[in-house]
Formats: structure tokens, C-alpha cells, sequence
């Protein structure tokens, strides 16, 4: 089982749903930076569960401790380690469907891939486990912000039938539930829930994140581009299902002419390629869209297969998002964070200031 990620910046992540704990190994993070367990927690409670109605009530302290890879408050160069306690679980809630394949989650493949499972939350194939990207995509988000300034940005752009992005302003983000940017349209998605949440059924969802200040140059043409690490690393979160760079699928209906980004002294005139060019970066806002499914967690009954193959009746009793994708904004933005990240290291050990002698044009 493959629990890293990352080439000259990696992390490394371990632990169960339903275990004592969870935490992760972040190795080839700079000296320099100064850091908190406070900062790590405010990201961490930006993913939590429990912070508004709409969302799984499982509610954990996230209290992170930073084990090693600091001194008087600043990264040393060596691994940083990291380790939250869980303190909610309810390892009970699964006790009914302990021997009972729940249709939608990873139990059948991972029982027949693996020969044992713990049930317990679907173990370490949890979505518990994206905690700790999100602990390690702090310090990544900080440290491109202090030394390239580089900011990342993510918010929902549609939950189910409902666009949540046709006007954008990120100041309000924030200030709801749903990580909307558009104030006016978070009583339609409250009543949305509102709905969903009667019926007792699911639905997915669009988050959108943009990286803007991103440096020309991070990638490679083949085998380490940057838009394919950038696929790579969102499909690897729980219950993706599809990721865009750009104009993604849209780009199926454009004609070439309205597609390619024209370059003129002042600049690129548009960006559909997502700041992505050949899998290099161009300097203009790295664009990623990723599409989650809705959870398969249902209190409505389904069917399935036990463990010995008879069909049965599923009831997914216990503590579930009617919709993960809401929860899915702060883990897209620690990705986003972490590629980039890495890919700007690589850079630099690569290539040092080659690509500063190129021309610019503006982004």
C-alpha cells in the first residue's frame, strides 16, 4: 500500500478512521518557516465535521502536535512530523454492518484486494485521512504565500443541481457553511440541504481553487507535468470523480480559435489552458475544477452482498455528509498547495535561476 506522495517535497500520511490517531511525515520541507500548531489547527477546522448542520456531527478537537522537524517555533529542514488523536469516533455505529459490503465505498474491493478490513469508518480508505494533507497543506499554503506570493483560493462552484459561482467574490468565502462566493445564493443552498437532508439521500459537488503568483516554469513536457501531478493528486482524494485544469471539458466544445490563449506584450488574453501550458506553468493563475460524487452512507435501504456473498438489505446507520464535496474545499486547496510546492523545489534544484534570464510578458 503506497501512503506517500510527492517528489522532492513528500509527505506521508498513517492511521485509521476509527484508530488512537492519525498523522503524517511531511520530508524535504525548507528551514525558515515559522509555524504553529494554532495555524494548522485553523486550516484543520476549515475541513472539520460538525461545524454547521450540513455535515457529518462526528466533532474531533483536531488538535495537531508537531513531533519533530521544528525548533523555537521554525521548520529546521528535517521531517516534519504531525499526529492529531482521535477523540469522537464511534466505532459502534458499524458494528451492524461489519460483514455487509456497503454499495458506493471501497469495502468490496479493499476486503478482496487486502483479505481484511477494518469497518470501522472504512479504516484507512476514510476520508479521515484527509486531515492530514490538509495539516501538511498548511505549511505549504504559508510558505508560498511569504516567499513567492503565491495565494490559493477554493470555493464550491456547484452543490447538485445548484451553481454556486456565477458571480464570485472571494471576500465572503468564509463567512458561510458552504464556502460559496456568492452571498445571495447560500439561502438556496440551505434550503437545498434543508430537502436533501429530509429525504435522507446524497448529493456531489464542484470545488473549484485557483493559485494565483504562481512562477513561470514549474513542471516538465513529459513525465512530471504540472497538470498532470495536479490530476494525479485530486483524483487521490476520496470520492473525486472527475478533475478539470482550465477549461477542462468545455475545451471539447471550443473551437481552436477561442481555446488557445493569444499572447500579445501585455499579456496572455485569456486562460483557458489553466496557467498549464505543455505541463509547465505560464505564470497566470493555476485553474483546477474537481468533480466529488455524492456519499453512498445512506440511512435509506439498498442492496448488497455480505462477505459470504449473500445478497442482504444495507442500512447505513451513524454520522455522514449529505454531501462531502462541501467539506472538500480546504483538502483541494492543501493539494493544490503541496504540487505546487514541490514542483517549485524541483525547479530549483533542477534549474536554479535558468528560467529568470527568459523574457516575460505580464500574467
Amino acid at each position: 500500500m503506497n501512503n506517500s506522495f510527492g517528489r522532492v517535497l513528500a509527505i506521508t500520511t498513517f492511521g485509521e478512521s476509527h484508530g488512537p490517531a492519525i498523522g503524517c511525515v511531511l520530508d524535504g520541507f525548507p528551514p525558515g518557516l515559522a509555524i504553529t500548531p494554532e495555524e494548522i489547527r485553523a486550516e484543520l477546522m476549515r475541513r472539520a465535521t460538525g461545524q454547521s448542520r450540513w455535515t457529518s456531527q462526528r466533532k474531533e478537537a483536531e488538535d495537531v502536535q508537531i513531533l519533530s522537524g521544528t525548533f523555537e517555533g521554525r521548520t529546521t529542514g528535517t521531517p516534519i512530523a504531525l499526529l492529531i488523536h482521535n477523540t469522537d469516533a464511534r466505532s459502534k455505529d458499524y458494528s451492524k454492518i461489519a460483514a455487509q459490503f456497503r454499495p458506493g465505498h471501497a469495502d468490496y474491493t479493499y476486503h478482496h484486494k487486502y483479505g481484511i478490513r477494518d469497518y470501522r469508518g472504512g479504516g484507512r480508505s476514510s476520508a479521515r485521512e484527509t486531515a492530514m494533507r490538509v495539516a501538511a497543506g498548511a505549511l505549504a499554503k504559508k510558505y508560498l504565500r511569504e516567499q513567492l506570493g503565491v495565494e490559493i483560493t477554493g470555493w464550491l462552484g456547484q452543490l447538485g443541481e445548484e451553481v454556486c459561482d456565477e458571480h464570485f467574490d472571494a471576500s465572503v468565502i468564509e463567512t458561510n457553511p458552504f464556502f460559496c462566493p456568492d452571498a445571495d445564493r447560500v439561502p438556496a443552498l440551505e434550503d437545498y440541504m434543508k430537502r436533501l437532508w429530509k429525504s435522507g439521500d446524497s448529493v456531489g459537488a464542484l470545488v473549484r481553487a485557483r493559485a494565483t503568483g504562481v512562477p513561470v516554469g514549474l513542471g516538465a513536457p513529459v513525465y512530471a507535468k504540472l497538470d498532470g501531478d495536479l490530476a494525479a493528486a485530486m483524483m487521490s482524494i476520496n470520492a473525486t470523480k472527475g478533475v478539470e485544469i482550465g477549461a477542462g471539458f468545455a475545451s471539447v466544445a471550443q473551437k481552436g480559435t477561442e481555446h488557445r490563449d493569444e499572447i500579445t506584450p501585455e499579456g496572455f488574453e485569456s486562460n483557458h489552458a489553466g496557467g498549464v501550458l505543455g505541463g509547465i506553468s505560464t505564470g497566470q493563475p493555476v485553474e483546477v475544477a474537481v468533480a466529488f460524487k455524492p456519499t453512498s452512507s445512506l440511512r435509506l435501504p439498498g442492496k448488497t452482498v455480505d462477505t459470504s456473498g449473500q445478497p442482504v438489505e444495507i442500512v447505513t446507520t451513524g454520522r455522514h455528509d449529505p454531501c462531502v464535496g462541501i467539506r472538500a474545499v480546504p483538502i483541494v486547496e492543501a493539494m493544490l498547495a503541496l504540487v505546487i510546492m514541490d514542483h517549485y523545489l524541483l525547479n530549483r534544484a533542477q534549474c536554479g535561476d535558468v528560467g529568470e534570464q527568459a523574457p516575460r510578458i505580464p500574467t
